[in-house]
């Protein structure tokens, strides 16, 4: 028995999907969702990258600057200024006017060369000429200080 026709105004209750190109609109959408992923991804590795490079560079500065002051200021007898590089352990360890003993009756500091500061270990090799003539290289050790987070010296090898 044959199915009565449709009435007047009869619509069926929803449009068939499309069929053209469905495989293509998905690989193209999955292809956009990918590189907006890898741009984040990229960018945000890229910039992970820069700040690890730029906090060594300035990690290196910072131990070059602090290792000239002390130094610097062991040659022109400064040592008021010495002891303020030193870190606040090596503060405690010895007061201002022990300090000033201490190095007075050491060999007096003609000239330095700063070597290269080990970000891993924060570490500076020092090659030291003293006022007699005898040579050393001496190994700065530094570290953070709490207050400012900038370097100071904590210990001379």
């Amino acid at each position: 028995m044959p199915t009565p026709p449709p009435g007047p105004g009869v619509a069926p209750p929803f449009a068939a999907p499309p069929t053209e190109g469905g495989r293509k609109r998905l690989w193209l959408g999955l292809g956009v969702g990918a590189l907006a992923l890898l741009i984040c991804c990229g960018g945000g590795g890229t910039a992970l990258v820069g700040l690890t490079v730029s906090s060594i560079q300035a990690t290196e500065e910072q131990g070059e600057a602090i290792t000239d002051a002390y130094y610097g200021a062991l040659v022109r007898r400064e040592y008021g200024k010495a002891y303020d590089a030193l870190c606040d352990s090596a503060q405690r360890r010895e007061s201002r006017s022990e300090f000033a003993r201490r190095v007075q009756d050491e060999p007096a500091v003609a000239s330095y060369r700063i070597g290269d500061v080990d970000p891993n270990t924060l570490t500076v090799p020092v090659d030291v000429t003293f006022s007699g003539g005898g040579r050393d290289v001496q190994t700065v050790t530094l570290a953070p200080d709490q207050q400012t987070a900038g370097l100071e010296v904590c210990g001379v090898n």
